[in-house]
This record gives structure tokens, sequence and C-alpha cells, in this order.
């Protein structure tokens, strides 16, 4: 029973924990682009130091060989004077210079070998960075249109929406009646019960003079003014 309960709460935390990283999953791609960030620039730092060390090294091999071609020549003029105690003394410093020019190199070597693989995995690093920050913007993106599609979504399927609203207004303002067209039914009404209309549907006919103006007897005024 305990083994159970022991695996449905890890089995509860493992999916909180999938939502949760779901839910900030931007902001965690985000902070991993900081952290990997952070470390390039350390990487980059140690990588100048190695520069540093190596440039160093060359300089410190240089002063070496200049001065032991420096000591080679004098102590072959010692012994061709037939001093040779100086001779044995600059022979003496000449092994020590070696032996420290060889130590030397050999630093020179390891250091040259690091900056090559350090230089490799600094540019790899900075490549897959840049895809990363680069796939960020891209999930940004994706983010975005999802949260719209999913705010569209809910209007859709909301029983009353934004959408439905506006069609509902639009049906209520189209299927609203006329008040001109009303107010010419309620005049034609009241003239059929006063009998006001009567003598104008005679005049109309041609029976008796007319009781308004038309648009033919104004025309017929305009030609004998002419």
């Amino acid at each position: 029973m305990f083994s159970t309960l022991k695996t449905l709460i890890t089995g509860a935390n493992a999916r909180a924990e999938e939502q949760l990283r779901d839910q900030f999953s931007i902001e965690l791609i985000d902070q991993k682009i900081r952290e990997a960030d952070g470390n390039l620039r350390a990487a980059k730092i140690t990588l100048a130091s190695l520069i540093q060390r190596q440039r160093g090294e060359a300089r410190q091999i240089s002063t070496l060989k200049s001065r032991c071609a420096d000591l080679v020549a004098r102590a072959t003029e010692a012994l061709e004077a037939g001093r040779k105690d100086l001779a044995q003394s600059a022979a003496s410093a000449i092994v020590e210079m070696e032996n420290e020019l060889t130590l030397r190199k050999e630093t020179h070597d390891r250091l040259e070998a690091r900056i090559l693989q350090l230089r490799q995995s600094l540019e790899a690093a900075n490549r897959r960075i840049l895809d990363l920050k680069q796939g960020a913007i891209t999930a940004r993106a994706t983010r975005r249109e999802q949260q719209i599609q999913s705010r569209l979504n809910q209007d859709l399927q909301a029983g009353q929406n934004p959408l439905e609203e506006a069609e509902g207004l639009i049906a209520r303002v189209l299927q609203q009646d006329d008040p001109f067209e009303k107010g010419q039914i309620l005049r034609e009404i009241d003239n059929r019960l006063d009998n006001s209309d009567v003598a104008q549907n005679l005049a109309d006919a041609g029976f008796g003079a007319p009781e308004r103006s038309t648009a033919a007897e104004v025309l017929q005024r305009l030609r004998r003014t002419q």
C-alpha cells in the first residue's frame, strides 16, 4: 500500500512539474540562455588567460634562446683564448638555460593544445547559443499565437462571445421598424379616417383641381416661363 501511495505521489509530482515547466517554458528558456551566456563568458576569460600565459612563455623562450646563443659565442671565444675556467662557468649556465628552455617549450606546447581545444569548444558553444536564441524567438512567437488562438477558441466556445453579441446587435438593428415608413403609414391611416384622401384621389384621376403640386405641373410652369 505504501509503495502504491509513493508511486502515485511521485507521478503527481512529475505531472505538476511538467505542467509548471510548460507554463513557464519561455522563462526557463531565457534563464538557460543566460546561464549558457555566463558560462561562455567565463570560458572566454579562461581562454584569454591561457593565451596570455602562452605568449609569456613564448617571450621567455625567445629570451632564453638569445641568452644561450650569446653564452655559446662567449664560451667559444674563452676556449680559444685559453680561459677554460670561464668557458666551464658559461657551459654550466648554458646547461641550466637549455633545461629551462626545454621545460618552457613543453609548457608552451601544452598551453597551445589547451588553447586549441578551448577555442573549438567556445566556437561550438557560441553556435549553439545563437541557435538557442533564434529558437527562443520562434518559441515566443509560437506561444503568442497559441495564446491568441486559445482566447479565440474560448470566445467561439462560450455561450455569449463578442462575435455572437455583435451579430445579435446587427440583427436587432436590421429587424427594427423604419420610423419614417411608420410615419407615412400613420398619415395614410389618418387620411382615410377623415376622408381627406378622397379629394386627392379624384384630383389625381383628373377630376377637379389638384390638391397638391406634382412634378409634371412644375415642369409645365417652367416651360411657360421660357
